[in-house]
């Protein structure tokens, strides 16, 4: 395990995202857990645990535990004692359908929701809260729609008070503004994720990537709201399949280029295919690893590509409408930002002043028409 940490930091990644490693009834991923307070077996014990997270902070990395509260597996042993029978102690933990059966999403049959409203589930799952906060750095709050906004605010002051700094990720489709008031610190950019993938199917004109940025103060997002940028992860199909090399590699330009906080699911860095296979190290294409070190310590040397630059339109001209340039500055430092997800170059004409060095490839993209783009480039402006 500790030369694949040693890989992520040389990548640059400084936090990851365990999907859950609780008891579950080994359905993909681990979503459908049996025993809160328990490491699954087959990834070892909580001591075990810990000591991912300590080599993980020995390499500068955070952890975040993947919480998911909405709901148990229908294998947990409460969910088991209460199926058909009113006299459980655990019967009014859950919430039933007239018919006797659990309440559920998507009609997901091997799990059963919570009833929140009993102050004896809201205990057990506080207990949860506080076990695991003792290990990890912050949570990625599964299904944060489907769990009441009043236990989210009490979780937070419960781990707030004890570690400001103690994350808290929300998972919620579409994403809403609310959730930013006394719940949670960094945001899914679900209609960003969307977008990219419309654009990226050539359902959607470049330029709509714009108005998906634009669209978080619209909804009524603050201006410091922190939003997670992704491309895919284990419920999509993956990018490059869906839409292609080309536009594969300009949407790892958006994630580092556009405000948030990009974040890989494994193996994209690698150019994987499959959803949730195992890592295929032996199958890695090296022009896509390698697009993604340059891009993200592009990132880590701009200050003005990160969370704390501004985001704005320039004025453009583009042979395609798979292309789309913007700016981003920070202090005295501005850049522009070009990003093309078509199949063929494109040639772009920026009406304010740039160095026509691509600070990505460090070649210089200017022709007689104009700037030539193949998928991203970052220009810095006068």
């Amino acid at each position: 395990m500790a030369d694949r940490l040693d890989y992520l930091e040389e990548l640059g990644v400084d936090c990851l995202w365990l999907t859950p490693v609780l008891q579950n009834d080994h359905a993909p991923h681990g979503y459908n857990i049996t025993d809160f307070f328990s490491i699954a077996e087959d990834l070892g014990d909580r001591e075990d645990y810990e000591r991912f997270v300590s080599a993980a902070h020995d390499r500068g990395m955070k952890v975040l535990f993947d919480l998911v509260l909405n709901h148990s597996a229908r294998d947990h042993p409460f969910f088991q004692d209460a199926y058909g029978n009113p006299d459980s102690e655990y019967y009014d933990w859950y919430d039933w359908q007239d018919s006797g059966e659990p309440e559920t999403y998507f009609e997901w049959e091997y799990i059963a929701n919570w009833n929140f409203e009993n102050l004896a589930v809201r205990r057990h799952l506080l207990d949860a809260v506080d076990t695991w906060f003792e290990v990890a750095d912050g949570f990625r709050c599964d299904m944060a729609w489907a769990v009441p906004n009043t236990f989210w605010q009490e979780l937070r002051d419960r781990v707030k008070s004890r570690d400001p700094e103690f994350l808290l990720l929300d998972e919620t489709i579409p994403y809403v503004a609310d959730f930013h008031n006394g719940m949670f610190d960094m945001h899914f950019d679900t209609t960003l994720y969307f977008t990219l993938r419309q654009v990226g199917g050539g359902h959607a004109d470049a330029d709509a990537i714009l108005d998906a940025i634009e669209g978080r103060d619209e909804i009524g997002f603050p201006p410091h709201a922190a939003f997670m940028l992704y491309i895919e992860n284990h419920d999509e199909t993956r990018y490059v399949v869906e839409c292609g090399d080309e536009a594969a590699m300009t949407a790892a330009g958006a994630l580092v280029t556009l405000p948030g906080v990009p974040m890989l699911y494994g193996g994209q860095e690698l150019g994987q295919r499959g959803r949730r296979d195992a890592l295929a190290w032996e199958d890695a294409r090296e022009e896509f690893r390698e697009h993604y070190e340059r891009l993200l310590d592009l990132r880590d040397e701009i200050p003005a590509l990160g969370t704390a630059g501004d985001f704005s339109r320039v004025s453009y001209e583009t042979d395609t409408d798979r292309a789309v340039a913007f700016r981003r500055e920070l202090d005295d430092s501005a850049y522009v930002c070009v990003l093309n997800f078509g199949e063929s170059p494109a040639t772009v004409i920026l009406d304010e002043s740039v160095d026509d060095t691509d600070l990505v490839t460090g070649e210089s993209l200017l022709t007689a028409d104009g700037l030539e783009i193949d998928d991203v480039a970052v220009f810095h402006a006068g």
